[in-house]
């Protein structure tokens, strides 16, 4: 599954790309994502402990990356996909209702969204390869 491979190196390398600034450069991603000119300390905080768990899912796809076929990458296709819709929702909602809206909010939306739909596409091709009678398991 070739695609998978692709996917879990390009989540990797977009999530590192995010991450990184939301714990080093919090109130500067802020600014550019949701256009809080000065943030809270509390939500400088929350960026950061966010920033985190966005390093988290880096180190998970580009471990898992090679790890073809295992249970370990069927349930870190199902946490991109939990990831980036909840990432999508959010987003597009602080837009959309919270009129939210710094220059990267847009594109993210989007990304989250071509994202949710590559991860949902490798689960069901997953879930197809793993039906009775074929060779991989879940």
């Amino acid at each position: 599954m070739g695609s998978q491979r692709k996917l879990f190196t390009a989540s990797a390398l977009i999530e590192a790309a995010a991450g990184l600034p939301m714990v080093l450069l919090p109130a500067l991603t802020m600014w550019v994502l949701v256009g809080v000119r000065e943030p809270s300390r509390e939500a400088l905080i929350a960026s950061r402990i966010g920033g985190a768990g966005v390093l988290a899912i880096t180190v998970a796809c580009w471990i898992g990356r090679d790890d073809r076929g295992s249970s370990s990458q069927h349930g870190l296709l199902w946490a991109l996909l939990l990831y980036n819709v909840g990432a999508f929702t959010v987003l597009a909602i602080s837009g959309a209702m919270l009129q939210m809206a710094g220059i990267a909010l847009w594109p993210a939306v989007g990304l989250h969204a071509v994202m949710t739909i590559w991860s949902a596409l490798n689960l069901r091709a997953w879930h197809t390869s793993a039906a009775p009678g074929s060779s991989m398991g879940n």
